[in-house]
């Protein structure tokens, strides 16, 4: 399969109030605009192709009473009470039909393709596709996955055109995420097959964590699962929040990290 890591949600009541918070900490973000069938709307921050979607509602009321697809995002945000933090993220591929028999394959369910779009702030619409999947009694939520109705590379050159992919002062490049899990050497077996992923290099401790970590490899930015081994930031989140996304990590001309509503950022040093 040809996927690729597209981007990861970030739920945050006031989504506007990171782009002057990504702002002070050197990161470039931009109004996305409003999605067309739900009371949605997000900001976006651009990596490359790889970015971060911060997502936020205009009306929880309305959003429950509709019907959305098991196993989305939308069901995920819904179902842990609007907690702020990382929710789940996306894998891009460029045959989302092929993409829904690879998994049905695997035994997952699969809801989908189902298209979707968001109006621009200039008024233009973008429209894409995506597809739910998920493996049921997971506390792990899978990736949702999505296929734009561009190329990349068409992508890419509107992006930039439009200032949404621009230089970030701290020089910042997306490498990979972190998750808590349970089970790490469970969700590897599980992953790797699933979702057709290589493991890059072997486990390791990280004291800093306080867990064991093993890496999938993604072009865009690779998984990082850990497993709590003692008390410490993995362990909080398994606790607080389940098995999530806690941390997205960037390679820049400074180290130091922050946090913003509930999702940690980290930066380190080139």
């Amino acid at each position: 399969m040809d996927f690729q890591f597209d981007h990861l949600v970030h739920y945050m009541e006031d989504p506007h109030q990171a782009i002057a918070d990504l702002k002070e900490e050197g990161i470039h973000a931009v109004e996305g605009g409003k999605h067309g069938n739900r009371p949605t709307f997000n900001v976006l921050t651009y990596f490359d192709l790889s970015y971060i979607e911060i997502i936020g509602t205009s009306d929880k009321q309305t959003l429950e009473q509709m019907n959305h697809p098991r196993h989305s995002m939308i069901e995920t945000i819904i179902e842990s009470d609007y907690n702020e933090g990382f929710v789940r993220f996306v894998v891009r591929t460029s045959d989302i039909q092929q993409a829904a028999e690879h998994f049905r394959s695997k035994g997952l369910t699969v809801n989908g393709p189902v298209p979707l779009s968001r109006k621009r702030p200039d008024g233009t619409l973008l429209e894409w596709n995506l597809l739910f999947i998920g493996k049921e009694d997971e506390d792990l939520q899978l990736p949702y996955i999505i296929q734009w109705n561009e190329s990349d590379a068409e992508r890419r050159e509107d992006l930039t055109k439009r200032g949404v992919i621009a230089p970030h002062d701290t020089e910042a490049e997306f490498s990979h995420v972190h998750f808590a899990v349970h089970d790490v050497n469970q969700v590897i077996k599980n992953w790797s097959e699933w979702l057709d992923l290589p493991e890059i290099g072997e486990a390791y401790v990280d004291d800093k964590l306080q867990a064991t970590c093993r890496t999938l490899g993604l072009p865009g930015g690779n998984l990082v699962f850990c497993e709590p081994i003692g008390e410490g930031l993995v362990a909080n989140i398994l606790k607080e929040r389940g098995e999530k996304p806690f941390q997205v990590n960037f390679k820049g001309n400074i180290a130091k990290d922050f946090e913003i509503s509930g999702g940690r950022y980290h930066l380190e040093e080139k």
